[in-house]
């Protein structure tokens, strides 16, 4: 059997403990700015975004941050105006997470919601509801 190195992984493996916990802590602490900023863009004005997930890469140099905004209006704008406004958010999130290196944002859809609503109609409907009693 070869020795594996200390900071190789095998293909297929899921994020390390370190990228889970490095993405939670980003996670608490955008949804807590986000809260607390004023961000002049009109796309973001007066609406309020759901920070559903952070997935950080396997350096730690670059996270993905999945977003839903409040009431699904004006999903692609709010998406378009956070990733405008992302080195001011990576500024301001800086003095509130203490990393090494403070990773690239990069805001995404998180489309989960929509999922989950879409298979909650299809149990809902009366062909189902039927083999489900």
């Amino acid at each position: 059997m070869s020795e594996r190195k200390k900071n190789h992984r095998r293909d297929g493996a899921g994020p390390s403990q370190r990228q889970l916990r490095v993405g939670e802590s980003l996670r608490h602490s955008l949804a807590e700015l986000l809260l607390r900023i004023e961000i002049n863009d009109e796309a973001l004005s007066g609406v309020p975004v759901t920070v559903s997930e952070v997935r950080a890469s396997p350096d730690l140099r670059q996270v993905t941050v999945f977003i839903a905004p409040l009431g699904g209006e004006n999903k692609e704008a709010v998406v378009k105006a956070l990733n405008r406004h992302c080195r001011y958010i990576r500024g301001e999130l800086s003095h509130k997470v203490t990393l090494k290196y403070m990773p690239e944002l990069k805001f995404k859809l998180d489309s989960s919601f929509d999922e989950y609503e879409k298979i909650s109609d299809l149990l809902h409907t009366p062909k189902v509801a039927q083999d489900l009693e």
